[in-house]
């Protein structure tokens, strides 16, 4: 026999079957409505958010400019990328890549153009602008920085060490791990073909050919290396928060120290074709004797004072980007220009 328990328990059974099969109406009482769509969903998930752009706050960083073999500019921006004349200042093209964080630009011996993004590296073939090639496997996604080397290999600074890739094959050929100071900040190949990293706690020389490390430079004032360029006459030149300092580019012993730009934080430094050195700062951006360190001049008018990248000898015009855009100096007045499709001015 069937207990009372039992039922009751076949009874709300059915009723719940038999309600499961029958549609739901909305309440035409002033009671909560009763939907039959699911409740709407986040968008983007939680795990994604990180990597949305906030459209109340447009971003003008200008991370990396890079010329081509056109004479034409290319200038990476967390608004994406963007072929520019650099003559005349005109967008040729934008090409929609992956990742719109662009803060690292190479040019290979065959013209293409590799981007350094949060998410990995991106090759574009300039002459049909389109990505030929994406996602790599590196030490990490988080690029920072690149470099060519003297036989043609893409030499790529993460945030978790360094990567050599076959620009024609678009293969990984190595990687350097286990790299002192562990961030490649910043990378420079010196007049020998060798690499030179700037990383967390100092400098890194590295052979080229079997990637060993070579020599170490630590106790750099500083420490954390943020710029590196091989001088006119072979020097390395490397900027940090602290200042501006020079070294030896066989041995890597420190040569001198900057006087004049002691206590600026150096983010970028660049030698045009006169062997003029141009140093962006978080606080402006200085012209350089290089011969003995003497600040020639500051360049006014820039859309914000915290320059990120130089691109020298374009067009005979140095370009500037900086958190608020992009814009270009006159070589022969010392004049900037704001790029009005790059900046947050008016």
């Amino acid at each position: 026999m069937i207990s009372v328990k039992q039922l009751i328990q076949l009874t709300v059974g059915a009723t719940l079957l038999w309600s499961a099969g029958m549609p739901v109406r909305a309440q035409e009482s002033t009671g909560t409505p009763i939907y039959t769509d699911p409740p709407p969903r986040a968008v983007p998930l939680p795990s994604d958010r990180p990597y949305q752009r906030n459209p109340l706050a447009t971003d003008f960083r200008v991370g990396a400019l890079q010329s081509d073999f056109t004479g034409s500019l290319w200038v990476g921006s967390h608004q994406g990328l963007a072929r520019i004349n650099p003559a005349t200042g005109v967008i040729q093209s934008r090409v929609n890549v992956p990742n719109r964080f662009i803060d690292a630009m190479a040019q290979d011996r065959v013209g293409r153009i590799w981007l350094g993004t949060f998410n990995g590296l991106v090759r574009v073939d300039p002459r049909i602008n389109q990505i030929t090639a994406q996602n790599f496997r590196l030490p990490s996604n988080r690029v920072l920085d690149m470099a060519i080397d003297g036989r043609g290999f893409l030499w790529v600074g993460t945030d978790q060490g360094l990567a050599m890739v076959s620009p024609d094959r678009g293969l990984l050929m190595t990687t350097l791990q286990e790299l002192p100071g562990t961030s490649a900040n910043a990378l420079a190949v010196d007049q020998d073909g060798q690499l030179w990293v700037g990383t967390l706690s100092g400098l890194v020389r590295v052979d080229t050919a079997s990637a060993f490390i070579l020599n170490q430079v630590s106790n750099i004032p500083g420490r954390s290396v943020r710029a590196i360029a091989t001088g006119p006459q072979g020097q390395i030149w490397v900027g940090t928060s602290q200042g501006l300092f020079v070294f030896d580019g066989k041995t890597g012993a420190l040569l001198r120290s900057v006087t004049q730009m002691e206590g600026k934080s150096v983010t970028d430094i660049a030698f045009d074709t006169t062997h003029t050195l141009w140093a962006g700062t978080e606080n402006g951006l200085f012209k350089l004797n290089p011969y003995n360190g003497a600040i020639v001049s500051q360049v006014p008018n820039l859309p914000s004072g915290n320059v990120l990248s130089l691109a020298t000898d374009v067009s005979d015009k140095l370009w500037v980007g900086t958190t608020e855009g992009l814009a270009w100096v006159s070589l022969t007045t010392g004049r900037a220009n704001t790029h009005e499709m790059f900046t947050n001015q008016p």
